[in-house]
């Protein structure tokens, strides 16, 4: 590797705030690295450093996030069609009262904005693997409960136990990756959930058979080995997960200067603020498209947590765990494929577009008299639109705010608030509802509806913003004007910033 003198990219240079660009002792948050010995990586050089750590980190994260999915979400649906609904009298609205209780909601919303905050302070490998083996307990002991009540208590553990982990590794990998690399690694670690479905149905088809085992329950059983599962994964962790990439001592020193390098001046030609102080929390709370994204993200989460609950549908007990696998499985090289060119074309919102238009049509067959086969065949829209537009919603926030604190907060608040939609989506498929869920089906279609008028709103928007900031731009270079921000100032601004162009 050739090391050169380079504190900020070259196609980064801020013509607004030359003057200011000054010395590195202007940045104290660079003292973490010697950022005048960044080496200048070829295309094919930086490909391979990027690779070394996409299989450093995301195996884990994504083997943590399919099984925290799969206790979430997936195996209740399974435990329904094992005889946990008569067993444990879940008559009335009973089963989906359980699954408010950890949908989740309540306390996996509430807790997830504060845990991002904490992640920095205990570190992520101690604090998402912690997560990981907590819940993992918590869903171990779930195989023992005897009555409603006890289900319901342990599905609110269950919720706490699991807040923190969506979007703690969110914030995570966006402390490693460029934002316009961002997606991919996302679409990577959320298909761990998208396997969770198919991987659920083939595992409970398989558990199914031990019922009567130690006295237990086919659904008991569900519960205990994905839970015993959760917890080896979970120690696992805590010995491969790394921190971040200033510490990470799986790279060579001139490896960790690049990354945290490229990341620093990713979105802004002055860095990153990196520093926390309340005044984050509160930009967060103001921030306009935070509020606008949370509407898509609901759009997207409704629909997909509604069809990850009640896909198994129509046919017996054994067929109907076998054919949630191929939905889940379609869904998954979709989703990769969304990422892959959202990524490389560095826009979202059509990846988005075409994922609702899929769940339009998915849903629009199921609320239909159709016959089962062809309902059957329209579920794959709906879980390849839902899932496959889901981590472009993600990201594409992410994308758009600067502030390495801001972001944190900004994302839990969007997934937090967000996912009280789940109380939408666990209420609305009802037991007298059945077969057809015409009222599931149409409220569905409204969430839907929401996002295909929030998301133009949201790009006219982006697109204004950009192009006055480009003609003020254009303007102040052509007037030879100086700078009218010092360097913190601008740090400080974020995606406020006059350099700041918000992802599309």
């Amino acid at each position: 590797m050739t090391c050169v003198v380079n504190t900020i990219p070259a196609d980064h240079t801020n013509p607004i705030s030359s003057d200011d660009n000054q010395c590195d002792e202007e940045r104290p948050e660079d003292s973490v690295l010697d950022f005048k010995n960044v080496p200048v990586l070829t295309p094919e050089q930086e490909k391979k450093l990027w690779r070394k750590i996409d299989l450093r980190i995301m195996p884990i994260l994504s083997l943590m996030y399919l099984l925290a999915f799969l206790d979430r979400t997936g195996n209740i649906g399974n435990a329904k069609l094992e005889g946990i609904m008569t067993q444990l009298d879940l008559t009335g609205d009973r089963f989906n009262i359980t699954l408010v209780c950890n949908v989740t909601v309540k306390p996996y919303c509430l807790f997830e904005c504060p845990a991002n905050l904490v992640l920095k302070v205990f570190r992520p490998s101690r604090w998402l693997p912690g997560i990981n083996l907590v819940w993992g307990v918590v869903m171990t002991l779930m195989a023992f409960v005897k009555t409603y009540p006890q289900l319901v208590g342990v599905r609110i553990c269950l919720g706490i136990a699991e807040a923190g982990l969506f979007p703690g590794v969110v914030y995570y990998l966006t402390l490693w990756y460029p934002r316009h690399m961002l997606q991919y690694r996302i679409g990577l670690f959320f298909g761990a959930a998208t396997i969770s479905g198919a991987f659920s149905g083939l595992l409970a088809f398989g558990i199914g058979y031990m019922g009567g085992i130690g006295g237990l329950e086919a659904w008991s059983w569900i519960f205990m080995l994905e839970g015993l599962l959760t917890i080896v994964v979970a120690i696992i962790a805590f010995f491969v997960l790394v921190d971040f990439p200033s510490t990470a001592k799986f790279l060579t020193q001139e490896e960790r200067a690049f990354v945290v390098w490229k990341k620093k001046y990713d979105n802004s030609s002055v860095g990153e603020e990196e520093r926390f102080v309340t005044r984050h929390v509160w930009a967060a709370l103001k921030d306009w498209q935070i509020w606008l994204h949370i509407f898509m993200y609901i759009s997207i989460v409704v629909p997909l947590y509604g069809i990850t609950l009640f896909l198994p549908f129509g046919y017996n007990i054994p067929v109907s765990q076998l054919l949630t696998v191929p939905p889940y499985v379609t869904a998954t090289l979709a989703l990769l494929v969304f990422a892959h060119y959202s990524d490389k074309l560095k826009m979202r919102y059509p990846f988005i577009l075409v994922g609702l238009t899929m769940c339009l049509i998915g849903f629009s067959i199921n609320i239909s008299a159709a016959p089962v086969g062809v309902k059957y065949f329209g579920t794959f829209f709906i879980v390849t639109g839902s899932y496959g537009a889901f981590p472009g919603v993600i990201s594409w926030l992410g994308n758009n705010l600067s502030g390495q604190y801001k972001r944190g907060v900004g994302m839990a608040l969007e997934m937090s608030i967000g996912n009280f939609s789940g109380i939408v989506a666990a209420s609305i498929y009802r037991l007298q509802d059945e077969p057809r869920y015409i009222l599931g089906h149409a409220v569905e279609l409204m969430f839907i509806g929401i996002g295909l008028i929030v998301l133009p709103i949201l790009v006219f928007i982006y697109k204004r913003i950009n192009a006055q900031r480009d003609a003020a731009e254009h303007l102040a270079t052509e007037r030879g004007e100086k700078a009218q921000y010092s360097i913190q100032e601008l740090r400080e601004l974020g995606d406020r910033a006059p350099d700041f162009r918000y992802t599309l």
